[in-house]
């Protein structure tokens, strides 16, 4: 890496005994083993001192004198991913200089981070922000926030040849292949030992490093389907059923009754138990002396008799039985392959068959379902409309009534109007002869 080298996460702690002389440490710090890598290529294994918690203290702000910008999350649970844990500290992010994640001694289904940020400042505040906190609503565990006094590597176990992808040193993120600086932007340095970004590293949903897919949440272990055992397991090779064998509750031999699947394959030993013949179908193993194939708990009839002359001491005669036997062994499993593959062919075929039924049926009542779904809505639409219809001809109605009323009313008016100037041009024509008359008599009399 090229900003702060592995030893640097002792994060920067620099232990300077001569401060602690007045005391021990071991009354103010309590030790946590932690190791970190890959367990197939090589860990890396330390102990972190973390300031005791004060069970007398009652007050948050009550906070180690010595204390310095370095503090452990402990116990995360396993589901979190680096990105969940990031998305988790929220705006603190900004204030981190290096995340370290690391796996603690007993604690299989938890890990921890050992975080260093740029100020004591923001790690007061990510202390009394976070400690006690839960991490999530619908979780019962705590976030357990502890200052830390330094952090002391022990030594190196390789278990194989590291390859080049292994804990070595990354100048640069593997993601955005920019310079590692924790100046620029902080860093996380994964459970096997891989560093980037943090801005990078909460893009990556998944619980597995990008580089060597090493995933911090192990598969769990098989259990018998029943109860829930994990010693003396065989697993069905037709259904995948897990059972228990006889030395257990023997629920592997209670499928076998209830399914006639008779072919087990033991989880230990991968060797194959048949049921219906009570042994095994490996009629051929190697012997553990020569490393030659031997058949299965075969023996000399000869054995005890101390013959000189036996015909199973002839190495011709015994290549050739041997040769006859593995061919005849071969035969029989071809066709013990063949009568399982059709076995499983029915089996399997019965039970895409009851998922074909089953769907149908799911099908068919979700679109009963939404029939009646659609029908109710449509339903409710035609009553409205009904309802609107009979709005509107009552509407209709009532103004039908109103214009023949209207219509009425307009011809009477146009009646009296007729009549008032009918009765205005007889009194017109009845001035204008009166007037004309006048008019003569006028004339007439200025004539005399």
């Amino acid at each position: 890496m090229a900003g702060p080298s592995t030893d640097e996460i002792i994060l920067s702690g620099e232990r300077s005994e001569s401060s602690f002389s007045s005391f021990s440490l071991s009354d103010i710090t309590q030790a946590f083993p932690f190791s970190s890598g890959n367990p197939r290529i090589e860990e890396t294994r330390g102990v972190m001192h973390l300031y005791r918690e004060d069970p007398t203290s009652s007050s948050p702000s009550d906070l180690p004198v010595l204390r310095k910008p370095l503090v452990c999350v402990l116990g995360v649970p396993n589901h979190m991913t680096y990105a969940d844990f990031c998305q988790f500290c929220g705006s603190f992010i900004l204030h981190i200089l290096e995340m370290r994640i690391v796996r603690n001694d007993g604690m299989e289904d938890q890990y921890s981070v050992l975080i260093r940020f740029d100020d004591q400042d923001s790690t007061d505040g990510f202390y009394k922000h976070y400690n006690g906190r839960r991490f999530s609503s619908m979780e019962v565990e705590v976030c357990r926030v502890m200052f830390a006094l330094d952090v002391q590597y022990t030594g190196l176990i390789e278990h194989a040849q590291a390859s080049n992808a292994s804990s070595t040193e990354q100048p640069a993120c593997p993601v955005c292949l920019e310079r590692l600086d924790q100046d620029t932007s902080g860093i996380l340095t994964t459970i096997c030992n891989h560093s980037f970004h943090c801005s990078c590293i909460s893009k990556w949903a998944d619980s597995s490093c990008p580089v060597c897919r090493y995933c911090q949440q192990q598969a769990e272990k098989s259990t018998c389907f029943v109860c829930q055992t994990t010693e003396n397991l065989s697993i069905c090779v037709i259904c995948g059923f897990v059972g228990c064998g006889k030395y257990k509750a023997g629920h592997a031999k209670v499928h076998w009754k209830e399914t006639q699947h008779c072919y087990f394959q033991e989880v230990e030993t991968q060797r194959v138990w048949d049921y219906v013949k009570d042994n095994y179908v490996h009629r051929l193993i190697l012997s553990k002396t020569d490393g030659k194939l031997v058949e299965l708990n075969s023996h000399c009839e000869h054995t005890g008799n101390e013959c000189g002359s036996c015909s199973c001491e002839d190495n011709a005669m015994s290549e050739a039985i041997l040769n006859s036997k593995v061919e005849a062994i071969v035969n029989e499993y071809n066709e013990l392959l063949a009568t399982q593959l059709e076995n499983q062919k029915l089996y399997f075929e019965l039970l895409l068959q009851e998922v074909k039924e089953e769907t149908e049926r799911e099908i068919s009542k979700a679109v009963e379902k939404a029939i009646a779904v659609k029908l109710q809505k449509l339903q409710s639409k035609l009553d409205r409309c009904h309802k609107e219809k009979k709005l509107l001809d009552d509407l209709n109605e009532n103004l039908l009534k109103n214009h023949e009323i209207w219509k009425a009313k307009m011809l009477e008016i146009e009646e009296r109007e007729k009549k008032a100037i009918k009765l205005k041009d007889d009194k017109i024509r009845a001035l204008e002869e009166q007037l004309r008359v006048l008019m003569i008599r006028l004339e007439g009399g200025g004539d005399n």
